[in-house]
């Protein structure tokens, strides 16, 4: 199996998936997934409004570029994504992205965590995680990782808290989504504790 760049300790977790989910591997994405890669997330954006903070009319208008360059090749990527796929389909995906700036290149934020309905509860999102945080631990110098999570969404809560996340805040009227307001509960992950 080809690893596309991620680090070993990722392309073991790849070959981990449950056998619940025969013919699933997790991969690092290419630019050449770039168009499977949108349309997934579109469709993340378009049935699960709530999860992100991106919007589907926002993400539908940026170009084919905008995607690749999430996707973009090298060893040190300001963002990556590892992808769920099944028989070659991409089913489910997750990013990190690596700050920049000089006081908090210890961190990165796990962002884009989406599996197909079809495909949840056989152990993709957890095998997605993996990989992302395994990713995240090999980036010289990262020692935590965060994310947002939507206040009430106890089961990707509860995945985010197997991997030892912990909640340091709830942000009120977090997303605005279709006249509402919905919370989001942010979380934090040292990378450095035992896994």
């Amino acid at each position: 199996m080809e690893d596309f760049g991620l680090p070993d300790r990722a392309t073991s977790l790849a070959a981990s998936v449950p056998s619940s989910q025969p013919n699933v591997f997790v991969r690092r994405l290419v630019p050449a997934d770039a168009p499977v890669y949108r349309a997934l997330m579109l469709g993340a954006y378009e049935h699960h409004p709530e999860a992100f903070t991106s919007s589907l009319a926002e993400r539908g208008a940026m170009p084919i570029s905008f995607w690749e360059s999430r996707l973009a090749a090298g060893a040190e990527p300001r963002e990556l994504v590892v992808g769920a796929l099944r028989d070659g389909a991409l089913v489910g995906a997750a990013g990190v992205e690596f700050e920049s700036r000089e006081k908090a290149r210890h961190k990165a934020t796990l962002f884009g965590m989406f599996v197909l309905p079809p495909f949840r509860g056989g152990g993709l999102g957890r095998a997605l995680v993996e990989a992302a945080l395994a990713a995240a631990r090999a980036r010289a110098g990262v020692r935590i990782i965060q994310l947002t999570v939507t206040e009430g969404n106890d089961a990707a809560r509860h995945l985010y808290e197997r991997f030892g996340f912990v909640a340091f805040g709830v942000e009120p009227y977090a997303v605005a989504v279709r006249g509402r307001y919905v919370s989001k509960i942010h979380m934090w992950c040292d990378l450095a504790a035992p896994a």
